[in-house]
Parts: C-alpha cells; sequence; structure tokens
C-alpha cells in the first residue's frame, strides 16, 4: 500500500525491539517529556502527566477537521489520549486532557484500535497528545504493523517534546502535527505551567524536520511524510507570532507549511485571565496573516476569521 510508513521499515529490519526496550527504560524512571519527572511508572507511581503504566484513551474515529491533507477525503484515524504533559488553562479539550475524561485500554486493544480505523479507510493514524504514552504507543504500533498496519503515523503535538522522547519516535512517525504556542516563557508558565516551553520547542521542532523534513504527498494530495507547524494567534500577541514565524523561516525552512489558527475561544479557566479573557479581534487576525507574508511563508493554511460580534 502507499504512502509506505517509515515504521513497516523498521518491523523489516527486526529493529523494534530495541526501541520498545529504550521506551521502557525512559519510562521506568520517566524523562519522556520535558518535566522529566522520574516517577517511576511501572511500578504504578504516576507522573505530572496523572498517569502511571495505564493507558487512556477518550476516542477513536475518523475525523474530518484536520488540515486538508491530513483529513484528506477518507478521514484521519483520530486517537485522543486523555491526559497531557502541559496545564493549559484555556484548553478547549480540557474534559480530556485536564480531567481525564476517557477509557482505560490495553496496548493490545490500542493495536486494534489503529487496525480498525485502517479498514474503515483511515488516511493515516492520528495520535492526539500522545507524549505521556510514547513507550505504549510504540508497542502498540509494533503489534499493529505485525498485523498489517501500513498507513502513516500522525504524531499531534502541543510541541512540548523532549529529545530523548523525540528520538524514540525516528523512523516510526511519519508527519509531526506540533503547536508553537509561545515564545515567552512567561506566557508559557502563565498559561500551560511549562517552564522553558521556549527552548523544548524549539528543539524539538529541529529534531523534527531533521527526522521527517518539509511536507510530501501522494499523488491524490494526502500527506506522506513531513512537518506542520500549527500557531494559534492569542489575544494580545500572547503568541508571539512574529517572533515564532521568523524563527521557522530562518532556522526550520521557508518551505515549512504552516496553519494559522484563529479558533481561540475563552475556553476552561481563561476567564480568570483577563487578558486572554476574549476571542481574538479582526485587527489581531489581520496583523497574524500579515506577518506570514512579511516572512515569505506561502505554504499552508489560514483559519477563516469569524465575527465575535
Amino acid at each position: 500500500m502507499k504512502p509506505y510508513p517509515s515504521y513497516r521499515r523498521l518491523l523489516e529490519k527486526g529493529l523494534f525491539e530495541e526501541r520498545i526496550e529504550r521506551a521502557r527504560g525512559l519510562f521506568s524512571s520517566c524523562t519522556l517529556c520535558p518535566r522529566r519527572c522520574k516517577a517511576k511508572r511501572l511500578e504504578g507511581q504516576k507522573g505530572i502527566c496523572r498517569v502511571a503504566d495505564e493507558l487512556y484513551i477518550a476516542s477513536y474515529n475518523l475525523h474530518f477537521g484536520e488540515e486538508p491533507p491530513i483529513s484528506g477525503y477518507r478521514g484521519s484515524g483520530t486517537i485522543f489520549f486523555s491526559y497531557c504533559n502541559l496545564r493549559c488553562v484555556y484548553c478547549q479539550n480540557y474534559p480530556i486532557s485536564q480531567l481525564g475524561v476517557g477509557k482505560r485500554v490495553t496496548i493490545e486493544e490500542l493495536a486494534r484500535f489503529m487496525l480498525y480505523l485502517q479498514k474503515r479507510g483511515a488516511h493515516n493514524i492520528n495520535f492526539v497528545t500522545p507524549t505521556h504514552y510514547i513507550y505504549q504507543i510504540i508497542k502498540a504500533i509494533y503489534i499493529a504493523s505485525t498485523l498489517g498496519l501500513s498507513i502513516p503515523i500522525v504524531w499531534n503535538t502541543s510541541g512540548y517534546e523532549a529529545r530523548e522522547g523525540l528520538e524514540l519516535l525516528t523512523d516510526i512517525v511519519d508527519i509531526y502535527l506540533t503547536d508553537i504556542r509561545y515564545f515567552d516563557n512567561r506566557y508559557a508558565i502563565k498559561y500551560s505551567f511549562a517552564p522553558n516551553y521556549k527552548e523544548y520547542v524549539k528543539e524539538a521542532v529541529k529534531i523534527m524536520y531533521k527526522q521527517v523534513g518539509d511536507l510530501t504527498f501522494d499523488t491524490e494530495g494526502i500527506a506522506k511524510k513531513g512537518l506542520i507547524i500549527r500557531h494559534l494567534i492569542l489575544p494580545n500577541n500572547i503568541s508571539s507570532t512574529q517572533e515564532v514565524l521568523k524563527f521557522i523561516r530562518d532556522e526550520i525552512s521557508p518551505y515549512t507549511y504552516i496553519s494559522l489558527m484563529s479558533q481561540y475561544f475563552p475556553a476552561y479557566k481563561a476567564l480568570e485571565f483577563p487578558e486572554i479573557g476574549r476571542k481574538i479581534t479582526k485587527t489581531e487576525f489581520l496583523e497574524a496573516v500579515e506577518l506570514l507574508s512579511k516572512f515569505g511563508l506561502e505554504n499552508g493554511w489560514i483559519q477563516e476569521w469569524e465575527d465575535n460580534v
């Protein structure tokens, strides 16, 4: 089947078992994400992500609301994981990410979900908020690949990733769909409780790009491999859009596909913070769009602004 995913080559070379063991080592005294809390998760100790060795999933289904080459015409096989390694006060999916809504499943069940989504015609398997489950996910991909999984893997992440975790995903993940939330650590701490977010996300995106490169497509326009960066426009320039786009152009690639998102609204606890307690204005939206042109970033998608009145 096409496109031929990276993990199939890993399977054929007999390298999956070694990768699983490496992941287990990081998981046992957890350093999979930038928090490096060293929770003994295999012994039942919960990390800052609020999970130990359990695996919780909120849903799995075909999803048509992602970027066009991800959703395509048959849908993205999206698996939403419960909990998160961030604490965003404005999270629109907070029942899942913050409150842990979901069902406990086994690694074998996760593998079956992937195969089920492939059978339904999914263009890819899209892991949403997966970072704290890297070990279990790698094991599930291995199981599913031995049973015929043969579509690309999408790693749909906040960007708060550690080098150690990303290195485990080399030749497993085909498409990185990552946020760049902030370029000011004061805001990252205040709104997401994410120390040093700027430094971690910059390093993470560079590693992602080194692994998968610019986005490529099959003959039907479906994403085959590469990097997509999402940037959510926040009120009062809290998202530092100019600095983010300059970084992408100068340090990643001017051909990077960018998804500029205008959908922010004050969900969850955002109303407790007046500076983010509103939607963005049309002026803020147009200024962000103009910055794309300023930096010559022509690839990607711009989410349409909707009148807030």
